[in-house]
């Protein structure tokens, strides 16, 4: 069912690319009806417009609070046109339809960006605007709703195909998406209120996101997948795809691994995500030895995973980094001379991570019709908090070792068991049902690939063992200092294992699962 258009309202914040669609409306000698700025610029650009205030013979109020807010408007937009109580109605009362609706909102995302101000916030949430956007889009079968310049073209495209009419279909698929962005601003203002307010969980919670780009595919290529950006202050995500293909959700979902990881370092430091999972890290005061030595951590499972560095990439480490076949590579900038030696790589992936700003606030997980909500795990341990059981005490060294190891657990998949030497992990046990099986695990690639490396290790879990089992298996394989955060009844068991073998024990009182 085509819809021809006689009366359209326009009223916009953004006012860019706007007189291409004036242009189409002229053509179809179609009335428009406008307020403020939006009425001055459409003016300004030669075409006759009609002033709300005019329209309505009734004076916008309450310092333009109250402008489309109005019988006259909102019976345009709302009557249903083969209604013949309506139709009786808008004739009494000498109102015309209003059949096509242009709309964007005031930038309030850009405000609470730019400001700090609580009452210029406030000003800039907007009433009218999605008030007759929703108005518009619940008519559908009678009117066209526009809330989105990149949709002018396919409004042109429409009238010029249907000779100043629109289709039902095209109406719906606007429709759809003016109730998508209506709910997507409610939920933005919500938000910035909870944040304000410091409340985490609220009774109502709605998770906003704006879509970004589609993904090359799902966690498997028979999926379809997009990313969203969620973001209160409208950011984007901080990361510049320098070279390579189209990213996959495993790909986001190995960088965003990468990415937290990162920002928990506080040195020069690199990792390597396989499967949302580390298999190498390191922190060295030499860029290049942090990629070798998380390298080498496990080099097998370093095949075909993400390189995530919070350095410069130079030549030398690209070339390096060339030897091995690397999905996707992340750094602070890589110079010209490294972007030769990687760019020869086909279908690598560089992403420049310089403007990544890394958010702490919660996590979601969703099934069917429910999710979860969390705050993220922020902490590794309090210092203060920290029991050495053991007769032994650590150095301030093994401690800082230590902290490290712990540091890494906490984002392996549980339960984890992590080993590691001079701030490097050399065995990695991820995402076991049994603990000692993490930890013959962590002990098996550690003797593997670096088998020197396991004496005066240090090893971390990221819970408590439930029986001593596994600390036997890490005591027989060399490690000298064992961090957990204890609080099994057979603790006594892995304290009185530990003080035969002569092992440094520390309890942290801070669990870690990642599930």
């Amino acid at each position: 069912m085509s819809k021809k258009i006689q009366n359209a309202l326009i009223s916009l914040s953004d006012k860019s690319q706007i007189e291409r669609v004036l242009k189409t409306l002229h053509k179809y000698q179609i009335n428009i009806i406008s307020s403020g700025g939006t009425f001055k610029e459409i003016r300004k650009l030669g075409y006759n417009c009609t002033e709300i205030s005019k329209y309505t013979k009734f004076k916008e109020m309450l310092d333009g609070r109250v402008k489309t807010l109005h019988p006259k408007i909102h019976a345009g937009i709302l009557s249903k046109r083969n209604n013949n109580k309506h139709r009786k109605e808008m004739a009494r009362n000498k109102f015309n339809y209003i059949d096509l609706i242009i709309v964007n909102f005031y930038p309030f995302q850009q405000t609470i960006q730019k400001n700090k101000n609580f009452k210029k916030i406030i000003e800039n949430i907007d009433i009218g605007g999605p008030t007759m956007v929703r108005a518009a889009a619940k008519n559908f079968n009678y009117v066209s709703i526009i809330t989105d310049k990149k949709d002018y073209s396919l409004l042109i495209s429409e009238l010029n195909k249907n000779k100043g009419s629109t289709s039902l279909k095209f109406r719906e698929k606007m429709a759809s998406k003016a109730f998508g962005l209506t709910a997507y601003y409610d939920s933005i203002v919500s938000n910035w209120f909870n944040k304000k307010l410091n409340i985490m969980f609220p009774e109502t919670k709605t998770i906003f996101g704006k879509k970004i780009s589609e993904l090359r595919y799902g966690e498997n290529p028979h999926q379809k997948s997009s990313i969203y950006v969620n973001d209160l202050f409208n950011k984007e995500l901080g990361l510049k795809k320098i070279r390579g293909k189209a990213l996959s959700y495993n790909n986001y979902n190995d960088i965003f691994t990468g990415l937290e990881i990162l920002s928990s370092f506080k040195k020069t430091g690199t990792v390597i995500i396989k499967h949302a999972n580390p298999c190498g890290a390191s922190i060295n005061n030499s860029p290049i030895k942090s990629f070798r030595q998380s390298y080498l951590s496990d080099p097998i499972s370093a095949f075909g995973g993400i390189v995530a560095c919070n350095f410069k990439i130079n030549r030398r480490i690209a070339k390096e980094m060339s030897k091995v076949f690397f999905e996707v590579i992340l750094a602070k900038k890589f110079d010209k001379e490294s972007l030769k030696i990687l760019g020869s790589k086909k279908n690598l992936i560089l992403i420049d991570i310089s403007k990544f700003k890394h958010k702490k606030e919660y996590q979601v997980k969703q099934f069917d019709n429910s999710f979860l909500l969390q705050d993220k795990n922020k902490i590794i341990f309090k210092k203060k908090d920290l029991k050495i059981v053991s007769k032994l005490k650590p150095t301030k060294k093994e401690i800082k070792s230590a902290e490290f190891a712990m540091n890494i657990c906490k984002y392996v998949k549980s339960n984890s068991i992590i080993i590691t030497n001079d701030f490097s992990t050399i065995g990695i046990g991820a995402g076991q049902p049994s603990r000692v099986d993490s930890c013959k695990i962590a002990v098996q690639k550690a003797r593997q690939f670096q088998p020197k490396k396991l004496r005066n290790s240090v090893a971390a879990s990221d819970a408590f063992f439930p029986f001593s089992d596994g600390v036997k298996k890490l005591l027989q394989a060399g490690v000298k200092v064992i961090i957990q955060p204890g609080g099994s009844i057979r603790d006594k068991d892995s304290i009185l294992a530990a003080n035969k073998a002569k092992v440094k024990m520390i309890f942290t009182g801070v669990r870690h699962f990642n599930h």
